[in-house]
């Protein structure tokens, strides 16, 4: 069986019960293995929300969509495994709604018409991605940020979101601290 043709049919089977849980389809992958095939599914939020989809939601709707699958009159009856997952955070950026996903968020892209830059996302539209770049500075100096420019999506090549583990100039850091007279490695008073 064609696992490309496989995977459209059961992509436009599982849309709907997607999309009524509000969450978008991103992509459905079908993998055959003899008489058996493994089913791999990615769900995320909808382009206007913030955040990924949670534990509690994957699992909710990999209920719903084993239900589609076990019910569905055009399938021969053939054993499968359902995978569901969400995309994973550093995910290459390849829709215009992948990018829209992830507004103010640093990222490193590979355009046609330039060297290769780290930038953080300020605006999505039809064309292309405002960016604030980070221009280069030497190491152990702090980034600085360049002009905003846009770049158009006919010249990105690649794009991935950077994680940033703390935004300073975002971030409250709270330095004070109380010691517990707890041994922390031990867990036990000292």
């Amino acid at each position: 069986m064609d696992s490309t043709a496989e995977a459209q049919r059961v992509h436009a089977l599982l849309e709907p019960t997607v999309a009524a849980a509000e969450l978008f389809l991103e992509e459905v992958k079908v993998h055959f293995a003899g008489n058996h095939r493994t089913v791999s599914v990615i769900v995320d939020l909808p382009e206007d929300q913030e955040g990924g989809v949670g534990l509690d939601a994957i699992s909710t709707i990999a209920r719903q969509l084993s239900d589609v699958m076990d019910s569905d009159p055009n399938d021969d009856g053939s054993a499968y495994d359902l995978e569901i997952s969400s995309p994973g955070a550093t995910r290459p950026l390849t829709e215009p709604r992948h990018w829209r996903r992830a507004l103010g968020r640093m990222v490193k892209v590979n355009a046609a018409d330039r060297e290769n830059f780290m930038g953080r996302i300020l605006a999505v539209d039809d064309d292309g991605v405002l960016f604030k770049p980070e221009l280069p500075v030497k190491k152990g100096m702090k980034p600085k940020q360049g002009e905003p420019e846009k770049v158009l999506f006919t010249a990105i090549r690649r794009g991935v979101v950077e994680l940033e583990f703390a935004r300073l100039d975002e971030a409250e850091l709270d330095l004070e601290f109380e010691p517990t007279g707890r041994d922390a490695a031990a867990g036990e008073g000292s």
